[in-house]
């Protein structure tokens, strides 16, 4: 059965997960990108960029499983932009370049309108206007059969726990302090929501944390 999953999602250590004023030089937030060196330095990073090399430790083997049985991802529109409200024009085709990391059909929560655009290496992107749920039918029915992947950013992965939507996260906790940003947790109630934390391993640039629905 399909699932809906979130994978290598890292967080302050005060809990944020991208820092403040997300622009264009800074897409993860104002040093938002200090909290990724667990993944900068893996061999998974290192192919997906083009380089060889990467460490293959057990960061690496963490990234490299978040990528296995996905068939469909979900992400937010300030995961695929920077740009607010309706869209400037059709230039704009995300972060990653013509050959986007995903390579499956990659579903965008978006408030405005805009055709699917297809891209190098089988990502293609859809822009959903009608909610969380719409999303989440759509990329399960793309990822036939297999699980459907929560990229973020932080207010998307919000929106399906407050609906106990998503079955499985694996959470990088990493040792720095971010202060402010966009916080995971704040007001949510995971207990009550039905999470639990079923396991965690500790290396010597994160501690990976696995969180499942009761």
């Amino acid at each position: 059965m399909s699932r809906l999953r979130v994978n290598a999602f890292t967080l302050s250590l005060d809990g944020y997960g991208a820092g403040p004023d997300q622009s264009l030089a800074n897409p993860l937030g104002v040093g938002g990108e200090n909290l990724h060196k667990w993944m900068i330095k893996t061999r998974s990073f290192h192919q997906m960029i083009g380089k060889d090399g990467g460490t293959t430790d057990t960061d690496n083997e963490f990234a490299v499983s978040s990528f296995e049985n996905v068939g469909a991802w979900i992400l937010g529109r300030n995961m695929f932009a920077p740009s607010r409200g309706p869209w400037p024009d059709d230039n704009w085709k995300g972060w990653w370049g013509p050959n986007p990391p995903y390579h499956v059909p990659t579903f965008i929560l978006t408030h405005h309108k805009r055709a699917p655009i297809e891209m190098e290496g089988g990502t293609t992107f859809y822009f959903v206007t009608d909610g969380i749920r719409s999303a989440l039918e759509q990329a399960k029915a793309a990822a036939d059969g297999k699980d459907v992947r929560v990229g973020g950013g932080i207010s998307t992965v919000r929106q399906y726990l407050q609906e106990s939507l998503i079955d499985e996260m694996h959470l990088v906790v990493s040792p720095l302090l971010l202060g402010s940003g966009e916080h995971l947790f704040a007001g949510l109630d995971m207990l009550k929501l039905g999470y639990r934390c079923t396991g965690q391993v500790a290396t010597a640039d994160a501690c990976h944390v696995m969180v499942g629905r009761v």
